[in-house]
């Protein structure tokens, strides 16, 4: 039985990534062009935002397991360095799974 941890695995080559909202199980395809932010508005969930650009914080989420790839400017290297949130409304991932505090 295969048991490969996706919070582990890099990224799929044509970028895409998986997002698992730890409070559901519930698991969401995160395309290239799209925003983890907006496939959870798709998907109905209400989640906080304000600036979409990374830059006010707005909608900092905990990541549970998995690397975030940020593309804000709102976190400090430091922070962004501990890998433990992210903006939902511009970053992305480097492994194949983030599990969020949704």
């Amino acid at each position: 039985m295969n048991t490969t941890d996706l919070t582990q695995t890099p990224i799929a080559a044509d970028g895409s990534f998986e997002v698992q909202l730890q409070k559901s199980g519930q698991i969401f395809h995160v395309g290239k062009e799209q925003s983890i932010l907006k496939v959870l508005q798709d998907a109905g969930h209400d989640v906080a935002f304000s600036c979409s650009e990374g830059i006010c914080g707005t909608c900092q989420t905990r990541v549970l397991a998995g690397k975030p790839d940020h593309w804000d400017t709102y976190l400090t290297p430091e922070e962004q360095e501990k890998g433990d949130c992210i903006m939902v409304c511009c970053s992305r991932s480097q492994t194949a799974r983030l599990v969020l505090d949704l």
